[in-house]
């Protein structure tokens, strides 16, 4: 089963592609390119000891692209030189074989990694996009069950291939329901959301509330313990969201929206919020929350992955039913295209701390940070780098947790690129209370591009 819906994913986004590509009669369609790229990963070892072992790797990543269809391979090796006096090379059989060592990875675990994206269109562009493989930024509606969800949280160690789809009722111009399709892992089909959004208002011409969104969302989990021991039951949140843009336009774009979600423990959650962009620059958001007891905002997020297992945990404790006020605001800028872009976000409880240790995440302040220097400013010089802080307050004081490794999640990925040769080191870690240290991937690579 899960062969045939990865299979027909595929065929779906390449049928919609060439079926709805541009025949512009002045210009070729069709371009390629590719890369070879040759470098050192440092992994965790498997063995739970939290040391780190390096492995070569030499890859080679051709990209095809036909109109607003294109698709990129990831075809990389890994290896060692001389790993004992008597042998000359080993390779990581686990990037090619399935279930090699018993690491319970299946054909398609192994394989569709291999493809570093499928996409067609773009969100928030066309009325039919879609995207397979590496995603950064799985977002359903506002985000408040399920926001910023990225499938890349385990590389260079292992790439995992997921799927987004958007399709608008505007493409058969019909105005009034749209869908969002995810799900984090095509493989798996761990984590699976949906969201149907209707414009009922759409047929009229009132200004603002034409273009009003109602939308139901709905995210599961089906293996909560995937990367971690331990068994559960598929857990799932869902709701309900409005939105209303009240301007348009590029300089001064600005929505108001509200949410309601219900989690697995019996609590609810509930937030109205409004955000946009000044002057097309000054990026800017505001939520006032009302969360019971054991509630977490935006369940879904960018670590999940890392902290699903805890999370679940937290879920099967029991709640007081109390409710209580939060809120959450972000502000940023972004510059020349979002070449230039950092943007940060804190959200809390507007209640003092607890006297007592608590397990839980919402209870404290939640600090995010990114920053991007996009190719092409400074020279051959561009990067990505971003961080994230839990348990604000929880140790010794906010300022002081704030700059403190305990349950931060960080990365970075710089690159210099001299002709067609780009240069890149990657750096992730996250703070492990289990060994009182960070887990660290890192890798550095030579790539040429032609």
């Amino acid at each position: 089963m899960r062969k045939l819906v990865a299979a027909l994913a595929l065929v779906l986004v390449a049928g919609f592609a060439f079926a709805q590509a541009p025949a512009d009669e002045g210009k070729n369609p069709f371009a390629f390119k590719a890369g070879i790229n040759l470098g050192t990963d440092v992994l965790p070892k498997s063995d739970g000891s939290g040391q780190s072992e390096a492995w070569s790797r030499l890859g080679f990543q051709p990209d095809l692209s036909f109109g607003k269809f294109g698709i990129g391979l990831d075809l990389t090796m890994r290896f060692k030189l001389y790993p004992t006096p008597d042998q000359a090379v080993e390779i990581y059989q686990g990037d090619w074989v399935p279930n090699y060592d018993g690491n319970g990875k299946s054909f398609l675990d192994v394989y569709l990694p291999k493809f570093l994206y499928v996409r067609y269109g773009l969100r928030g562009v066309d009325p039919l996009y879609a995207k397979l493989g590496s995603i950064s930024d799985l977002t359903l509606g506002n985000g408040f069950i399920m926001g910023g969800y990225s499938n890349m949280r385990f590389m260079p160690a292992q790439r995992i291939f997921g799927l987004e789809v958007g399709l608008d009722g505007n493409l058969f111009n019909f105005p009034y329901l749209g869908l969002q399709l995810a799900t984090g892992n095509l493989a798996r089909l761990d984590v699976l959301g949906a969201r149907i959004y209707a414009r009922p208002l759409a047929g009229t011409e009132i200004p603002i509330l034409k273009n009003a969104q109602l939308g139901f969302t709905f995210v599961a989990d089906r293996e909560p313990y995937l990367y971690a021991a331990g068994g559960g039951s598929t857990l799932s949140v869902y709701g309900a969201d409005l939105t209303v843009p009240i301007l348009g336009g590029k300089l001064f774009p600005l929505a108001a929206f509200a949410d309601v979600a219900f989690e697995p423990n019996n609590t609810t959650g509930a937030m109205i919020g409004a955000g946009g962009k000044l002057l097309g620059v000054i990026l800017y958001g505001a939520q006032i929350r009302l969360l019971q007891d054991g509630f977490i905002p935006a369940y879904f997020d960018r670590n999940y992955d890392l902290y699903r297992a805890q999370r679940y945990a937290y879920m099967q404790l029991p709640t007081s039913g109390a409710s209580y006020a939060g809120w959450y605001a972000s502000l940023g800028l972004s510059f020349l295209e979002e070449k230039l872009v950092f943007l940060a976000s804190l959200d809390g409880p507007f209640k003092a701390i607890p006297g007592v240790d608590t397990t839980a995440q919402s209870d404290y302040p939640h600090a995010k940070a990114i920053a991007r220097l996009g190719e092409g400013l400074i020279g051959g010089f561009f990067f990505d780098a971003s961080y994230e802080k839990y348990f604000l307050g929880r140790e010794t004081g906010f300022w002081q947790d704030l700059v403190d490794p305990n349950y931060a999640v960080l990365g970075m990925a710089i690159n210099y690129k001299t002709g067609a040769a780009v240069i890149t080191l990657g750096y992730d870690g996250k703070w492990d209370p289990a060994l009182g240290k960070f887990t660290i991937t890192s890798s550095i690579q030579a790539a040429v591009q032609f």
